[in-house]
């Protein structure tokens, strides 16, 4: 199946992951995980692409972002992942890949589905067991998010109010502390794979759409539908 960038246009909201080589925690190192996040901080700036949220865990990262012109995701990625696997290998006396395979995009509907998608990525250290809540992960999007991090800032969050129609930060971030807390107190933790491998997830209206584009080419995506009403093409 084909992957999602390949359709991305200036606009799209965005899932990106990436895992290490073979699955390694070579994303150990508080250093490193820093490290990635300063680097990701000037890449998105440099290639004017608006980050929504993140979460970077030991072996793997997850970024949502928007870009504002054709290509700036693509360049972003690009120029992150090889220039900090250079850092990495350098600092580590190491050769060979750092990364498995190149990242994978999964585009998100705006809405609900946005909504969805931020909680899922913030949430991904309480799922593995590393931590209670995400508050307690300083390498995920949570504590910007809710207005607690104030310095050396990633997100976009006038991006954010503006997808979601809030008028101010203050009743975005109550909000979303409460979507956190309700998902964690229901246990909503599982993995599900559209958010990590799928190529879009929204309503049914907007992945037929794409799935439309995608048999531009004569590629053939299949659409399913998910246990909470949503759909997702693959």
């Amino acid at each position: 199946m084909p992957r999602a960038n390949r359709f991305v246009q200036p606009g799209m909201i965005c899932h990106l992951t990436h895992r290490c080589h073979n699955r390694s925690f070579l994303l150990g190192f508080a250093r490193d995980r820093s490290e990635y996040r300063k680097r990701l901080r000037q890449a998105s700036k440099q290639f004017r692409v608006l980050l929504l949220n993140y979460c970077l865990t030991s072996n793997h990262t997850h970024s949502i972002a928007i870009e504002s012109r054709p290509g700036g995701i693509s360049g972003m990625m690009q120029k992150l992942e090889g220039d900090f696997a250079g850092y990495f290998n350098r600092r580590k006396h190491r050769s060979g890949s750092f990364w498995e395979d190149r990242y994978h995009c999964t585009m998100v509907e705006d809405g609900e589905h946005l909504w969805n998608c931020i909680e899922y990525v913030d949430l991904n250290m309480v799922r593995a067991g590393v931590v209670s809540h995400p508050a307690d992960w300083s390498w995920c999007g949570y504590r910007e998010l809710v207005g607690e991090k104030t310095r050396y800032c990633l997100l976009d969050v006038d991006c954010l109010l503006e997808l979601f129609g809030k008028n101010d930060v203050k009743s975005f971030a109550e909000e979303y502390r409460a979507r956190i807390e309700h998902a964690i107190a229901a246990g909503r933790l599982k993995r599900q794979k559209r958010w990590t491998e799928s190529i879009a997830v929204g309503r049914q209206s907007y992945v037929t759409k794409i799935a439309a584009t995608i048999r531009c080419e004569r590629l053939r995506p299949r659409i399913e539908e998910g246990e909470d009403g949503s759909w997702s093409v693959w």
